[in-house]
């Protein structure tokens, strides 16, 4: 298998992730973990059921993997997530030596691995990841968008629903 095939194959396990989330009501944003090829965590995020702002996917998987390896540096692991990092995420891929982040869709209004600014990449920290951005972007960005129609439609019924029942 070469690098963009695996990097579609893991990319689908992070949809995979993703869609968990949706299935609970979450922003359906999905992320994994590998070194040497094997998974070593993954997660999808938990913002709402835990009502905690740190419960992001990619923050749950390097929490997860640190913990598993007994050990804060991540170095030679690629981290999949189905959005573009923001700047908590980015910020803490940068501390714990995530060595690459591949990523689906784009984030316009948060991304910060390169659509707003590129914290992974930036030469005044200690430690700069690869980034690649762009693999399954479409399925990664349908799920977003679907999720966020359903949940303005949703909305409209309920207000709806209360203007009818006054």
């Amino acid at each position: 298998m070469n690098q963009i095939e695996k990097d579609e194959y893991f990319m689908q396990l992070a949809l995979k992730e993703a869609k968990k989330a949706a299935d609970i009501g979450e922003v359906p944003i999905g992320a994994v973990l590998i070194k040497d090829e094997e998974i070593i965590s993954k997660a999808h995020n938990l913002r709402e059921v835990e009502q905690r702002a740190i419960a992001h996917a990619e923050l749950l998987a390097i929490d997860q993997a640190c913990k598993e390896n007994g050990a804060w540096r991540l170095e030679g692991t690629t981290l999949y997530v189905t959005l573009e990092p923001c700047a908590m995420c980015a910020g803490a891929i940068v501390l714990s030596r995530v060595n690459r982040v591949v990523y689906g869709a784009k984030d316009p209004k948060g991304g910060c691995a390169g659509t707003l600014m590129n914290l992974l990449e930036e030469d005044r920290f200690n430690h700069q990841c690869e980034v690649v951005s762009g693999v399954k972007e479409e399925e990664c960005r349908e799920i977003l968008s679907t999720f966020f129609r359903n949940l303005r439609d949703r909305k409209r019924k309920e207000k709806e629903e209360r203007k009818k029942g006054l």
